[in-house]
């Protein structure tokens, strides 16, 4: 009896640390790259503050507002994964701000890239014009804007949440992991917020998809720079792309939904992962590298900070372990 009870205690402490394993691997999966991806947004972010043009140039100004977001959205989910794989159980008040802050910054993406794409237009189609029309005092309005709409969706979302019954709770602590379900408890916060969502997106692919059409019009006529025409078509093709990238951080919810009907939890919680980092992660830091890699004035800035970085930390290490 003894030798069973012996046996049945080593088989669960080798199940215990066969948990943790897993856990630490598929912690160190989405966590390493994620910091080497927060590091280039970091640099890139560093990068567009270093020199006058990137201040004072409308494109170079939205597009530091998208990093700014997206960075601050991938640093909020990995945080809420990591929570969710320990199992580390919060508040409602802590969840809940944790969770109106990356919802809020998922927003900002799509309408910003509409605010670039409208700025493309404006480049080409009104060349003449554009220095009256683009300007920094309109770049803030818009960023503002931008903001300011997004805030509004949370604050309604807030308001529609003061109909669910939290009087009943028998306590602020939290019985399941933090997620973005929790600003979705009542039955109309679910549907407002997919139809938020679908407006939303259809909306942005729109005015990106016309603005598009608008630049290869224009590039058809005979007073308009050929040159200038053909570089804002293909920045809004890749605004499109963009808006894409964006879109699969939505469908993340819709697929993994629709598999948990499928298959089994231990199954589920590896697709999860998979799809967290293809849908949540890489796509945030998609924007900083193509940016940087195809426009010229920022690859030069870019890899001249990525590369001093670099030659810092060399030196710190050799200073460290010289006697």
């Amino acid at each position: 009896m003894s030798n069973a009870t012996q046996s049945q205690t080593n088989i669960t402490v080798e199940l215990q640390y066969l948990r943790l394993l897993e856990k630490v691997m598929l912690s160190s999966l989405t966590t390493l790259p994620c910091c080497v991806f927060l590091f280039i947004n970091g640099i890139m972010l560093f990068t567009l503050r270093s020199k006058l043009v990137f201040r004072e140039t409308s494109r170079y100004i939205l597009l530091f507002n998208l990093l700014c977001a997206d960075t601050m959205q991938m640093a909020l989910s990995q945080l809420l994964y990591l929570l969710s794989i320990s199992r580390i159980i919060l508040t409602y008040p802590l969840c809940g701000v944790l969770v109106t802050f990356a919802i809020l910054t998922t927003k900002i993406s799509p309408l910003t890239l509409v605010v670039m794409s409208l700025e493309r237009y404006v480049a080409v189609c009104y060349p003449l014009r554009h220095t009256n029309i683009v300007t920094m005092r309109n770049t803030a309005v818009a960023i503002i804007a931008v903001w300011v709409f997004s805030s509004l969706n949370i604050l309604i979302q807030v308001i529609l949440l003061l109909d669910y019954p939290f009087e009943d709770l028998e306590s602020l602590q939290m019985t399941d992991f933090c997620g973005s379900y929790i600003i979705l408890l009542g039955p109309m916060s679910g549907l407002y917020n997919e139809g938020y969502t679908y407006v939303l997106f259809v909306s942005a692919g729109v005015v990106v998809i016309s603005t598009y059409i608008g630049v290869i019009i224009a590039a058809r006529s005979a007073s308009t720079d050929k040159a200038s025409a053909q570089k804002a078509r293909n920045t809004l093709l890749l605004h499109v792309v963009q808006l894409g990238l964006c879109l699969s951080s939505f469908m993340y919810n819709l697929f993994l939904g629709a598999i948990s009907k499928l298959v089994m939890r231990i199954t589920l919680v590896r697709i999860r992962n998979a799809f967290y980092m293809f849908f949540m992660i890489l796509p945030k830091c998609l924007s900083s590298l193509i940016y940087g890699l195809r426009d010229r004035t920022i690859r030069y800035a870019l890899v001249y900070h990525f590369c001093c970085r670099l030659k810092r930390s060399v030196v710190t290490a050799k200073a460290q372990v010289s006697p």
